[in-house]
């Protein structure tokens, strides 16, 4: 995406540095820019005009997503400070902190994961048929994920223990792939539990069951497979006596 503007002030070099600011460029370098008029001192005051260039700045995937969420977040009204920086996972982190921003949170993180796809959609979006390099962005508020993260670590473990000391199967609430995935990975540190994914599309629930059960019991423990649906699964995972729990967070 090129932003072109056309800037005024008393001396090129003032006009480029103004230039810059406007654009969101990191500095004179990267930006292109055209001498309209050179700047006239005139005599006496009389005939004086300002310098006038042409500039363009090219923006990359990441910063096209950072500008959406910002004019998104100023036609909303909402009063927040936002940074882009560097994640931790090969993406782009753009944070969202302010007395306002609990609002773009929504329950279980819904409202915030909206933002962050429109966020991945607009830096992703092919411009004049071309597509810039592919960007992965993450959206936070007041470090929400980090949170949440940990609130589901820890809700892994205490229902791995359920299933331990009750010999039931437990079914969680529907939750995203990554959140998903968090459960999966942290079952997966705990000796006796499995993991399995049933149901389809936004209504895909973790399952944990034990992984042996036991001469007495005539139904084996489900092959751990990512993604099997729910006719996949052993009587198990879908009898009366499973636990359904939801997480309060």
């Amino acid at each position: 995406m090129k932003k072109e503007i056309t800037v005024t002030a008393k001396t090129i070099d003032e006009a480029l540095v103004k230039a810059v600011e406007e654009l969101g460029a990191p500095d004179v370098s990267a930006i292109e820019y055209t001498v309209l008029e050179e700047p006239k001192k005139g005599f006496l005051g009389m005939g004086a005009a300002p310098a006038k260039i042409s500039a363009s700045y090219t923006l990359s995937s990441e910063q096209i997503a950072f500008e959406f969420i910002n004019n998104l977040l100023k036609n909303m009204g909402i009063s927040v400070k936002t940074d882009m920086k560097p994640g931790d996972n090969d993406d782009t982190l753009i944070s969202i902190e302010g007395e306002d921003a609990g609002v773009l949170i929504g329950h279980h993180g819904d409202t915030l994961d909206a933002l962050q796809y429109l966020a991945n959609l607009a830096a992703n979006k092919k411009i004049d048929g071309e597509r810039a390099n592919y960007a992965r962005i993450t959206v936070d508020v007041e470090g929400y994920r980090a949170k949440r993260e940990e609130a589901l670590r820890v809700l892994a473990r205490r229902m791995a223990e359920k299933v331990l000391r009750y010999k039931k199967s437990v079914i969680l609430e529907p939750m995203n792939p990554y959140e998903r995935r968090i459960i999966h990975s942290e079952v997966q540190k705990i000796d006796g539990v499995s993991t399995n994914s049933i149901g389809s599309d936004n209504n895909r629930k973790v399952v944990m069951y034990l992984e042996n059960k036991g001469a007495d019991n005539n139904t084996n423990a489900p092959e751990q497979i990512e993604d099997a649906e729910v006719s996949d699964q052993p009587e198990e995972t879908q009898s009366s006596d499973v636990f359904k729990l939801d997480i309060e967070l």
